[in-house]
């Protein structure tokens, strides 16, 4: 990412100056990111595929103004954060959210960031919740805006006999994309500190956006943090967590998700797009 690149990023994010390389530049970022770039893996459902090469991640969330998961929305934060002078890199995690008992595969990418010796995990792709950056300490616990609280643990993971660390939250359901269930601590995922190259990436990324009957091949998934909330689409139905109030309904059909998606999580779509969606596909024109 060079330096006009990374204006048109922090352009795209609502950040004015270039934030200095600490905790609190790192803070900032990581909240006005997720406030800006919804999640979402629309281009699945619509036969694209998803191409995660730096420039076409660029294209698509900067330029283009669209969302995208974990593995395009973190490695924009990666070259960023580069850009501006952090150490930083990516790692790769098992979703326990909404799993089965058996160990999940490597489905989702965060970041670890190196701040004066220190490591912290941030993450601007988890499309389940708001999570904040946290120091990888073993029970280092932080509270984002909605109110939810969020843990780390170190702990032995089914299917890895060295151990990862885990990700939990506390925090009210309606706060996330609907995956979450019951009340007090929920797993969100875990990951190692194992180096993460390429092709690890493009591999995890293939089996997620290709693999049949999972959440991305199945659903039309799409969620943004809010100032004091959270919002989610899946499929056609809409999820508000606004001032504490949960909220919730079936769209009437492709012109209103259309302008729900316009409006509320900022992607333009054009309507024949959304037509083409696997939940319209169906309705006559």
């Amino acid at each position: 990412m060079n330096s006009g690149e990374l204006s048109d990023y922090l352009a795209r994010i609502g950040v004015g100056a270039a934030p200095v390389a600490g905790l609190d530049g790192l803070r900032l970022l990581q909240r006005a990111h997720r406030l800006a770039i919804p999640f979402e893996n629309l281009d699945i459902p619509l036969g694209r595929g998803i191409d995660i090469s730096p420039a076409a991640i660029r294209a698509k969330l900067v330029r283009a103004r669209r969302g995208g998961y974990c593995f395009e929305q973190n490695g924009l934060f990666v070259q960023a954060l580069t850009a501006l002078g952090f150490t930083a890199r990516p790692l790769l995690a098992r979703v326990w959210l909404g799993a089965p008992d058996e160990a999940p595969p490597r489905t989702h990418m965060l970041v670890l960031v190196t701040l004066e010796g220190r490591y912290w995990v941030a993450d601007t792709g988890f499309g389940g919740s708001f999570t904040p950056p946290m120091p990888l300490e073993d029970g280092a616990e932080a509270e984002t805006p909605d109110g939810a609280r969020h843990r780390l643990r170190r702990c032995t993971m089914p299917g890895d006999p060295d151990g990862e660390w885990l990700l939990e939250r506390d925090g009210v359901s309606a706060a996330t994309d609907g995956r979450s269930a019951g009340s007090g601590w929920q797993p969100q995922y875990g990951f190692s500190l194992r180096e993460v190259v390429p092709v690890d990436i493009e591999q995890c990324n293939h089996w997620t956006a290709t693999r049949p009957g999972t959440r991305f091949t199945s659903l039309c998934v799409v969620s943004r943090v809010l100032p004091d909330g959270f919002a989610a689409l899946t499929d056609a139905r809409l999820s508000l967590y606004r001032g504490g109030q949960p909220e919730g309904r079936q769209l009437g059909g492709p012109e209103e998700y259309r302008d729900i998606l316009k409006d509320l999580f900022g992607i333009g779509l054009p309507l024949a797009e959304v037509r083409a969606l696997p939940m319209f596909a169906s309705d006559p024109a």
